[in-house]
């Protein structure tokens, strides 16, 4: 939610089942791309906790703390709308939740996650395995994921300097601060 006049300077934001599940997904996709063998059962098991991961965070999203439900921030044409001309004018909205492109972001990480989840599950099936067009869209979507990631982390680091906001210090105390 956009906040205008500011009289405080910090408020409580990520409750503590979004911060878990932020970092242990972080924690999952880069056990899987980094260090876990393709194919083997850890890095099975890796994706299926990710994606279950994301489906508790959608539940989440509709019953969590203030700033964790998806009203609180679903990105509109109207709010994004909005939020880009704040960016372009030189007077970013400041927001205690997610803004709208973060929440953009989260959108389009939450559903590569399970793209990953379901592409991986189907190349275990007779079904489908050993098909190479399902292999090359698997490997397609985790390098999707690494840049999308790679992307949000510099975003946080960059609009927490335009909006003065400690947005990474949040995702670990849980507490969003201004200065």
């Amino acid at each position: 939610m956009k906040t205008s006049a500011l009289s405080e300077s910090s408020r409580p934001v990520w409750d503590l089942f979004v911060r878990v599940f932020h970092w242990t997904l972080v924690g999952t996709v880069l056990l899987n791309q980094f260090v876990l063998e393709e194919g083997e059962t850890p890095h099975e098991w890796a994706g299926y906790l990710a994606a279950a991961l994301v489906v508790a965070r959608i539940v989440w999203g509709f019953i969590g703390s203030r700033h964790a439900r998806f009203s609180d921030f679903f990105p509109t044409p109207g709010r994004l709308r909005q939020h880009l001309q704040a960016m372009r004018s030189g007077r970013p909205e400041h927001h205690w939740g997610h803004n709208p492109l973060g929440a953009l972001m989260m959108f389009l990480l939450m559903g590569l996650v399970l793209a990953l989840g379901v592409t991986g599950w189907m190349q275990g099936t007779d079904a489908w395995f050993g098909e190479e067009w399902l292999q090359e869209l698997h490997e397609v979507l985790a390098n999707a994921l690494l840049l999308s990631a790679g992307l949000h982390a510099a975003s946080a680091i960059v609009m927490g300097r335009i909006e003065r906001t400690r947005l990474v210090k949040a995702m670990v105390t849980g507490t969003k601060e201004r200065y």
